[in-house]
């Protein structure tokens, strides 16, 4: 079931020095092969108390140039960290394509904490584990090389391991924030690790099994071990599974047969100038209350807006943030991925900017330009956008679990009247920023986009992150029910 490298239980020191020489050569080696590759490196270390885990990222640091490398451990959670969705915490260490990061415990360290504390079942460890299971496919599938160690001692080899360093007064056991003191439950301790190796190794992501009682075998089998696996990835494309199917809508091939979601609107609704001034300023008031108490109750919110080009997003988007005080919210701007964000993982851009609790993210388009925008110009391939979907679903179902209050609006005007809109900008001066050369071609795609939109629709609308679909041709209409449907959305979050 596991892998490892196997060099023989014991190593003395003189056969350590000499294939410390040559390992430590030829990971420099594939670590400057690495720089030039779009490969991120994500080197996950675990194991039993004892085992010398610490030494392990210290020799791995000694023996590789540590300009590419980071380290990051996991003890206790920071107050930023605590007031957003767990994974947070993970995808800010997640490197940059070409570099490598050193994770201690990383996402299976609370999972094995809540466990032994008898914080959940095992049923729910086992959600967890499907979690970090699907989490850890999709940084595989977009590239990324995985190397999972489990460092392992015996019982009585632990206990002896600890009492050596128990007597060593500049041990780093010492020195170290005590995370629980689970190597007096070996066996307990044992089953819970079992039960996680075995329910997370995987093809794409194997767990490499190390015995950690003599340090000499400990670091070579790992040096190996990660020389070896960075070797292969650099001769082998990456191991793909099928994205998942489950809970997807396959919708039919033929045009004609597609599911016209966006021509069921009636974009002919509207409302009058007075009605709309009366309204707009009974929503904004109340608005401006239900945030500060959303920030009280510590909830934050989050709010996507997404739509046609010259849908009403930036109009909707200032009847919003005028209502409310300056320092609860930030706005985003999402244009074309910078260098930075083209070097990880597409949803790493907009996991950075996940609200505090109490605070209110405002993202003017989103994560969904991977299927809408990416799929229809070819930026991103059929896999790539396929998956995400599932991708998608999993990181706004732990917006929500945390505590977010998410809301997804998709404003669609008719072609008629954005062509209106079109030509009004550039008649207008202080309009004409606005309107782009890419605008008018993404109009000559309407049909295509109209189809990208109807499958994202279909297939990211769940229960718990429900589309808000705005008629747009009228903008007083289309800005009064975004405003509306925020009220009740966040009063009834803040009741429930």
């Amino acid at each position: 079931m596991f892998e490892a490298t196997k060099v023989g239980r014991s190593v003395d020191k003189a056969t350590f020095k000499k294939q410390q020489a040559e390992l430590r050569t030829q990971l420099l080696a594939v670590q400057r092969e690495l720089r030039h590759t779009d490969i991120p490196l994500i080197v996950l270390i675990a194991g039993v108390d004892g085992a010398g885990k610490g030494e392990v990222v210290n020799r791995l640091n000694e023996w590789l140039d540590t300009r590419g490398v980071q380290t990051f451990a996991f003890w206790d959670e920071t107050d930023e960290e605590r007031q957003r969705p767990r994974y947070w915490r993970f995808w800010r260490t997640l490197p940059a394509r070409g570099n490598m990061a050193i994770l201690f415990g990383g996402w299976y360290l609370a999972p094995i904490e809540q466990r032994m504390l008898g914080k959940c079942r095992d049923q729910e460890l086992d959600a967890e584990l499907n979690r970090i299971v699907d989490f850890e496919r999709m940084l595989i599938q977009d590239g990324a090389l995985l190397v999972k160690f489990w460092f392992h001692l015996s019982e009585k080899d632990q206990k002896a391991r600890l009492e050596e360093l128990s007597r060593d007064d500049r041990s780093r056991w010492k020195m170290l924030p005590k995370k629980g003191k689970f190597h007096k439950h070996y066996r307990r301790f044992e089953r819970v690790a079992e039960r996680i190796i075995r329910h997370t190794d995987r093809g794409i992501s194997p767990w490499y099994l190390i015995e950690a009682k003599d340090r000499y075998y400990r670091d070579l089998t790992m040096g190996k071990t990660l020389l070896q696996a960075i070797q292969r990835r650099l001769s082998e494309p990456p191991p793909l599974e099928s994205p998942p199917t489950s809970g997807h809508l396959e919708l039919p091939d033929a045009p004609g047969a597609q599911i016209t979601i966006l021509d069921q609107l009636d974009l002919t609704k509207r409302l009058s100038r007075d009605l709309y001034k009366v309204q707009l300023r009974q929503l904004q008031q109340e608005l401006n209350e239900l945030c500060w108490q959303a920030y009280n109750q510590k909830r934050s919110i989050v709010l996507v807006f997404e739509g046609v080009d010259a849908g009403g997003k930036g109009g909707a988007i200032r009847r919003f943030t005028n209502a409310i005080d300056a320092r609860l919210y930030r706005a985003i701007p999402i244009a074309a991925p910078t260098d930075e964000e083209k070097a990880h993982h597409y949803l790493w851009r907009f996991w950075r900017h996940v609200p505090r609790d109490g605070y209110i993210t405002i993202y003017d388009r989103s994560w969904y330009g991977r299927v809408l925008v990416e799929r229809v110009e070819g930026f991103a391939t059929t896999m790539e956008w396929q998956r995400a979907y599932s991708e998608i679903n999993q990181f706004e179902e732990q917006l929500i679990e945390h505590g977010t209050i998410l809301f997804k609006f998709w404003l669609q005007v008719s072609q008629e009247e954005q062509l209106r809109r079109f030509k009004e900008r550039e008649r207008v001066p202080y309009k004409r920023y606005k309107i782009t050369d890419e605008d008018w071609r993404n109009r000559e795609k309407w049909p295509q986009y109209k189809a990208a939109v109807n499958d994202m629709i279909a297939r990211t609308s769940t229960e718990c992150a429900p589309w808000i679909l705005v008629e747009g041709d009228d903008k007083p209409f289309a800005r009064i029910k975004v405003l509306r449907s925020l009220r009740d959305g966040i009063r009834k979050a803040l009741k429930e």
